[in-house]
């Protein structure tokens, strides 16, 4: 009883979390500035900027003692420079190339001007009077190849150099593709489609010696356009109108083509007898005559490793991957000296390292168990060493290991359980590893990368620790949950005062998406701040991983293939109803939400089981995989012309006239990813059931929904939705403003 009433007495005091200290800044985390390592592997260099004098540096530290050693460069003494957003270094570090003035295309790609500047001499020369795209040095830091209005460029950084100052040319500049055009054809970048999916922008790749550029062709004439209506503040709207090839329809037909920059000329690469649907991946070896290319069908169930010797243009079959449901596409391919290579695979059943020789013969299995390897950083040659983050420690958590090439001597680098990653310096002898979990925010710290010994801590968040403290904040309580023959990791938040005799309402999030994971031991982001404050107010939340997510190997993450939102929807259902049946949940009051993936999952389970859920939220959803790319969701789904019932059986749309429960439907005007038309037309389906929703539109907002007070509007709706239909609006409505 004493103990009760201290209880109440500390909640008593604390204080209440609020929508405007979530969105206001309130319990912003403190992050390291990203950093680059320097060759020698002793020092580390970052950009800073300083707002009080608007002044941008990069400045190089130490590592072992974090001390500022020098400065390369100051935006002060750049003429036409007065803000720096990023730069690269040329190999030998004697260069800078720095980006200025960069505007968003889409999720990864930019344009923007970009400056040359030579360390040693402090000359600054612009690369081109035009916005440009991934310009990138070529191993010696002699040239500068780029993208501009769909063609590619290369600027000679030696020849006629200005001794000047910005705003002189480069160097002589050559055009080496000249057939670029908007919505047609693409030389040397990625369309909408590859970037979202495959994740990346550079579709060229300077040779080791400089001469050679390898790069992908895309031909977008039959490729679907979609259209979006820009709102703006004119008089009349504006459209964007690109390439987007939904399920089923025409991709960009992609060809392989080599520059030589000696003779001028380009050769197309004939790669027609291997799966070449898609080229998502291009990268020289270690032999300078030698380009691999990845290439998969487009089912994306096999994945041809194939070298061309650009010596003659021949193909090499080396190594394949096949998957009865698809093979994963990643940056973990690593040339040794030898042309030997590291490739993780899941052909064990879980994702683990493996080594080849240069053709393709495998030489052994390096990492071995039911444990995923979740990301590989590297390999030392001087001392034989991989280091790689995995799941040994249990698939919440994540650790840095390392590990011999051999497969001997496994060793646990991070010390504390949570989530661990590592940033490792050039030369593999230390690392700065990041750690957090529910309790503890992000906290960097210095290690020596042979024996995971902390060197020094580098940054905390202590004071957000304390701050946090000081709010009405209820432990994340992990558990496993037995649905449909699986234990199913999840968490759940009580409110702080929880008593076993009341009964609360239940509300339900989730993503569930193929290979996602949201149940995990890390600290948490703004969606945890307001489930925080919704147990405060008297909620439980709970957070399930359904069949379909990652994490637990290749069979539990791929048995939703050519169903996507069966098996997931069947196990959010049943730990609905399970956890109805605890005494102190309210069976009647069950809702749930999520955002995309997590949105279409939220919009199946109130429609589906509406003696189950009496209420959703789904924010930019997929209403049906009809309307979704090609690449996301025929690598799940195949074709709609293939598997139409896995399509229409498993979208919400076909399930309106269930709707019994509220519904919150939420969507941004400009969703280049997800299109607003799955809104739009689930709103026709749900209006022809005369089914009566809630929804909002915000205008010119892409998937993110974020911009201004645009967060903090949307979740005060959701809010104040969630206490109309679950809660007790005379008591919680006051809290939110009108």
């Amino acid at each position: 009883m004493l103990f009760l009433t201290a209880l109440t007495t500390v909640t008593a005091q604390q204080k209440e979390i609020t929508l405007e200290d979530i969105w206001g800044g309130t319990f912003r985390t403190q992050r390291l500035d990203a950093l680059k390592s320097l060759n020698n592997g002793k020092e580390y260099s970052v950009l800073n900027y300083n707002t009080s004098e608007k002044v941008s540096t990069v400045d190089v530290y130490d590592y072992k003692s974090g001390e500022k050693v020098r400065t390369l460069v100051n935006s002060n003494d750049l003429k036409g420079i007065n803000h720096i957003i990023s730069y690269e270094f040329s190999k030998d570090e004697k260069k800078l190339l720095l980006a200025t003035q960069l505007k968003q295309i889409y999720r990864y790609s930019s344009v923007g001007t970009y400056y040359v500047y030579d360390i040693n001499t402090n000359e600054l020369s612009l690369v081109s009077e035009n916005k440009i795209q991934r310009p990138t040095f070529n191993n010696e830091g002699s040239k500068i190849a780029y993208g501009f209005e769909n063609n590619l460029y290369i600027t000679d950084l030696t020849s006629d150099l200005p001794t000047g100052q910005a705003g002189g040319e480069a160097g002589k500049t050559i055009q080496i593709t000249t057939d670029g055009a908007k919505n047609t054809i693409i030389n040397g970048l990625t369309d909408w489609v590859y970037e979202e999916e495959f994740a990346f922008v550079r579709a060229f790749d300077w040779n080791l010696d400089g001469d050679k550029i390898a790069y992908i062709r895309f031909d977008e004439s039959e490729v679907p356009e979609y259209s979006m209506d820009i709102i703006g503040t004119e008089l009349y709207p504006t459209q964007q109108v690109f390439k987007y090839p939904k399920a089923g329809e025409a991709n960009a037909n992609v060809s392989l083509h080599i520059y030589d920059l000696s003779s001028q000329k380009t050769s197309e690469i004939d790669i027609s007898e291997y799966n070449s649907y898609y080229i998502p991946r291009i990268k020289w070896t270690k032999d300078a005559n030698i380009l691999s290319v990845q290439l998969t069908n487009r089912h994306q169930n096999i994945l041809d490793l194939v070298f061309v010797d650009s010596r003659n243009n021949s193909t090499t079959l080396i190594h394949q991957e096949k998957d009865e449901a698809y093979v994963d596409v990643t940056d973990d391919l690593t040339f040794l000296n030898n042309n030997s290579f590291i490739w993780t695979s899941e052909k064990s059943g879980w994702n683990h390292i493996y080594l080849y020789d240069k053709t393709g013969k495998l030489v052994n299995q390096i990492t071995d168990g039911d444990w995923e390897v979740t990301r590989y950083y590297g390999f030392d040659e001087n001392t034989g060493i991989i280091y790689y983050q995995s799941t040994q420690n249990g698939n919440i958590n994540r650790d840095v290991y390392s590990i011999t090439i051999q497969g001997t001597n496994n060793v646990r680098l991070s010390q504390e359980t949570g989530t661990n990653s590592a940033s490792f310096s050039s030369d593999f002898t230390y690392f700065i590893g990041t750690f957090s979990n529910t309790v503890t925010p992000y906290k960097f710290t210095l290690h020596n990368s042979r024996t995971g010994e902390q060197i020094r801590e580098i940054k905390n968040n202590n004071s957000l620790r304390e701050l946090v403290s000081e709010y009405k904040v209820s432990p994340k309580e992990f558990s496993t949950i037995s649905i449909n023959g699986n234990d199913l990791n999840m968490y759940m938040i009580k409110p702080l005062d929880f008593d076993p005799n009341k009964k609360y309402p239940l509300f339900m999030y989730q993503y569930s998406g193929p290979g996602s994971q949201q149940v995990a031991n890390r600290w948490g982001g703004s969606n945890d701040y307001w489930h925080q404050m919704l147990a405060q107010e008297g909620y439980i939340i709970v957070c399930v991983d359904g069949r379909g997510t990652g994490l637990k190997g290749r069979d539990f993450k791929k048995l939703t293939q050519k169903e996507l939102g069966k098996y997931e929807v069947e196990d959010q259902i049943e730990v609905a109803k399970k956890l109805g049946e605890l005494p102190y949940i309210d069976a009647a009051r069950i809702g749930i939400w999520g955002w995309s993936y997590g949105a279409f999952m939220s919009s199946n389970c109130l429609f589906q089981a509406n003696d189950v859920f009496s209420m959703a939220i789904a924010v930019a959803p997929v209403s049906s995989w009809r309307f979704y790319d090609t690449i996301y969701t025929e690598r799940y789904m195949q074709t709609p012309q293939e598997n139409p019932s896995g399509y229409d059986e498993n979208s919400p749309i076909t399930y309106v006239d269930n709707l019994k429960g509220d519904y919150l439907l939420v969507h941004g005007g400009a969703d280049d990813n997800v299109h607003l038309q799955n809104t739009m037309r689930m709103v026709e389906a749900l209006i022809q059931a005369n089914k009566q929703f809630d929804w909002a539109i915000y205008p010119d907002k892409n998937h993110g929904i974020y911009g201004g007070n645009t967060r903090l509007h949307l979740f005060t709706r959701m809010t104040k939705f969630i206490y109309e239909t679950l809660g007790e609006p005379e008591d919680n409505l006051i809290k939110i403003k009108n």
